[in-house]
């Protein structure tokens, strides 16, 4: 069977966000084989690609796209062997093995169900599994880096079906190989399968991220049954929209829009300097710790203080969240040019404010802030 091609589908509606003018060819392809023919058929044919699955990390021009949109719907979700692994596991973890079109909050449900920790925290977070290694998908604690064990991908500068290590995929926040090997609108790699390496347990991973702790009643670094924990994250991103509702206009999102600046102590120290004098003593950015002594600050403290708090509109359709400063939405018949007006806003604004420069995190299709 092979897979349905259309032509001129509104993308809007493939997307989370509602917006999106339409793709000249869309092929659905509902196996691993049809997603990778698809996508060599493109490049063969010396035509643009872009390869969406629940379209919840795109921005795509009110122009659309005037090539060949794969639509990555296969699914499944298996235990595999060690031995059938081309790359190392960790010992003592169940290996499951889940196809790219396999919606995420479909996995992590089923990783609650069969009692297998590890993904419980990312509960909620729109998309399906195979952009989760592009982005270094991560919320409350958790990212998929932790327990991403191996992922199959397409190279298409090899034009092979490739099997990558997590030491191979470099992930890093928000970040991974997949995202930095930039080929036109999609990367140099289409993902096809991904392996996590899960406990199994009846509990969740250590919590990790002070506002979940607090909404569990426990302390930091305690753990607690897995479906206290995914009810526990699906509360609390309900209350930020984040969670997919067709009723809700602020879950018409790519979710948070910016990504935390990660920047040097100095530069931190600039920013609280310029928040003292804006805001008044005591008053201090966040500040979290990482790697090589940098420092991460809260992009949703930054844009609420700059000006921009929930709700904030310029004229039109598009807002932010009546929930959540840091999220973008369609209130209902937005473009993607408001959309990208309206980041461009709050970005160059939050720049003026504290001289940190926002950076998107989702992708811009056709388009560019």
């Amino acid at each position: 069977m092979s897979a349905e091609v259309q032509h001129e589908v509104p993308l809007a509606e493939l997307t989370t966000l509602r917006v999106g003018g339409p793709a000249r060819t869309l092929v659905r392809a509902t196996t691993a084989e049809e997603v990778v023919a698809a996508a060599r058929a493109a490049d063969e044919a010396g035509e643009d690609l872009l390869v969406l699955s629940g379209g919840s990390n795109l921005v795509i021009s009110d122009e659309g796209f005037a090539g060949t949109v794969v639509q990555v719907a296969s699914r499944g979700i298996e235990r595999v062997d060690r031995a059938d692994l081309a790359v190392a596991a960790p010992v003592g973890h169940e290996l499951v093995r889940v196809a790219a079109g396999e919606p995420w909050d479909d996995f992590v449900a089923w990783t609650v169900e069969h009692s297998l920790a590890g993904v419980e925290a990312l509960s909620g977070i729109p998309g399906c599994v195979g952009s989760t290694p592009v982005q270094n998908v991560g919320a409350y604690g958790q990212e998929v880096a932790q327990t991403v064990v191996q992922v199959t991908a397409l190279d298409r500068e090899r034009d092979e079906l490739r099997v990558l290590s997590a030491p191979e995929c470099a992930f890093g926040y928000r970040d991974s190989l997949f995202k930095r090997s930039q080929r036109g609108s999609t990367g140099r790699f289409v993902v096809v399968e991904v392996v996590f390496a899960l406990e199994p347990s009846e509990l969740s991973r250590p919590v990790g991220y002070a506002a979940l702790a607090n909404g569990l009643g426990v302390a930091m670094g305690e753990r607690v049954p897995l479906a206290e924990a995914r009810e526990a994250v699906l509360a609390q991103r309900r209350q930020r929209g984040m969670v997919l509702d067709p009723e809700d206009h602020d879950s018409w999102s790519c979710g948070s829009f910016f990504t935390n600046p990660i920047i040097t102590a100095a530069a931190w120290e600039q920013v609280r300097q310029r928040a003292v004098e804006r805001l008044g003593g005591g008053v201090e950015p966040p500040r979290f710790e990482t790697d090589g002594g940098l420092v991460k600050t809260s992009a949703a403290w930054l844009i609420d203080k700059a000006g921009f708090g929930k709700g904030y509109a310029m004229p039109g359709p598009a807002a932010l969240s009546t929930k959540h400063p840091l999220a973008i939405t369609n209130r209902g018949g937005a473009t993607a040019a408001d959309v990208a007006s309206l980041a461009r806003e709050v970005r160059d604004g939050v720049e003026q404010a504290f001289g940190v420069r926002l950076v998107n995190e989702p992708v811009f299709v056709g388009h560019s802030l």
